[in-house]
């Protein structure tokens, strides 16, 4: 069974940074892109970046450049998000997600695209105060 478990999330002040980590388990993520996603009250789940198996590649939604950085550890099945300088607008339910980026062409979407990811964790709450 997958499990995708997130953790660090918290209640910061503005200007204040914090470290999500996620942890994959149950099957081989050998390849796989590893995004995080977010979701604020009564908005749409959004995309915040993603990182390639290697860690060659890296994509950031254009509100979190320069603020934020994901990193990986494969040998721990870890991803990271390090969340620098944060604003209460960054406040949402952060989600981690597992994708097969094979399936990209298939289904027509980017590392963006919450389809391309099969496995999300339950989220870990991010609360930015002004």
């Amino acid at each position: 069974q997958v499990h995708v478990v997130e953790s660090g999330g918290g209640l910061v002040q503005a200007g204040d940074s914090l470290r999500l980590s996620c942890t994959a388990s149950g099957r081989t993520f050998s390849g796989y892109v590893m995004g995080w996603f977010r979701q604020a009250p009564g908005k749409e789940r959004e995309f915040v970046a993603a990182i390639s198996w290697s860690g060659g590649s890296k994509y950031y939604a254009d509100s979190v450049k320069g603020r934020f950085t994901i990193s990986r550890d494969n040998a721990k099945n870890t991803v990271y998000l390090q969340m620098n300088s944060l604003k209460p607008e960054d406040t949402a339910v952060y989600y981690c997600a597992a994708g097969d980026p094979t399936r990209a062409d298939k289904i027509g979407v980017g590392v963006e695209g919450s389809d391309l990811y099969a496995y999300w964790g339950q989220g870990t709450q991010v609360t930015v105060s002004s």
